[in-house]
């Protein structure tokens, strides 16, 4: 089953409103239309408007960050999934490891209990990923284990655990609207490389791993994107890897430039553009 590669670009904590939608009429002009592969960015929360009116009509998606799972109520903060919709998101980040205080390299102004900061956990997330679902957002849930993790030899059961317990309770007929994003977090931000058949060996126990939940049917319909400083240097060899779907893409997806030489790395690579 052939399954069409996804790059969505991750913009975190960047961007005023008017800058977001400068980017994102310039991606427009890029990458509108561009065959074989699905496009999709992620803006803070008050960009989400001003980048959905200015790609709108186009095949680049809208996502958001993050969610909470809760509707409405006394939650200051916290944004909802029907927010998220009615400003147009199609798309939801869930459990970037920035979010479970999962950091590589935390700045001084995190030190301290970094779970402290956002505090997600498997629990939070699955809640995240199953409240995406409800409002009608395709959650792309991340996972990844730490530098300490992998070298105790612990990647394998760090990841197991985390697609599990995000995929908690998510029914069958939705598997196919889930997205899985594989993001070691020794490699975020840090310089250290996860070079390719690593990334497409975990990405590959990622897929053995939902088809235990849902059948080798459905798990190959599902896509596993990489997401760990991807750039216009590594991507070509990344897309080439049978069980990378695209790549989950932070610093890079804020230059236009380096951006759209991802996403042609993902069309070349699965042989679609």
């Amino acid at each position: 089953m052939a399954r069409i590669p996804f790059v969505c670009g991750n913009w975190k904590l960047n961007k005023t409103p008017d800058e977001a939608c400068a980017l994102a009429q310039d991606l427009r002009a890029r990458l509108d239309g561009a065959p074989g592969v699905e496009v999709g960015v992620c803006p803070p929360f008050v960009c989400i408007p001003a980048v959905a009116e200015a790609l709108k009509g186009s095949t680049v998606s809208v996502g958001g960050q993050d969610i909470f799972w809760m509707e409405k109520g006394a939650y200051t903060g916290e944004v909802s999934g029907p927010m998220l919709v009615s400003a147009g998101c199609r798309y939801v980040i869930v459990g970037h490891s920035e979010r479970r205080g999962r950091f590589a390299k935390p700045g001084p102004e995190l030190a301290g209990d970094l779970m402290a900061v956002f505090g997600d956990n498997d629990t939070t997330v699955n809640r995240k990923a199953l409240a995406a679902l409800s409002a009608g957002l395709r959650p792309i849930i991340c996972v990844g284990e730490t530098l300490e993790e992998r070298q105790a030899g612990r990647t394998e059961v760090v990841v197991e655990a985390q697609v599990r317990a995000g995929l908690a309770g998510v029914r069958p007929e939705q598997a196919e609207e889930v997205v899985l994003a594989y993001e070691p977090v020794w490699a975020i931000g840090t310089g250290e490389k996860c070079d390719d058949e690593e990334a497409n060996r975990v990405c590959g126990l990622v897929r053995r791993l939902l088809a235990q939940v849902w059948g080798p049917e459905k798990a190959q319909g599902i896509r596993v994107l990489y997401g760990g400083s991807v750039d216009a240097q590594n991507a070509p060899g990344l897309m080439r890897q049978s069980e990378v779907d695209g790549g989950l893409v932070g610093g890079k997806s804020l230059i236009a430039d380096d951006f759209e030489k991802i996403v042609k790395a993902a069309q070349q690579g699965k042989g679609m553009g």
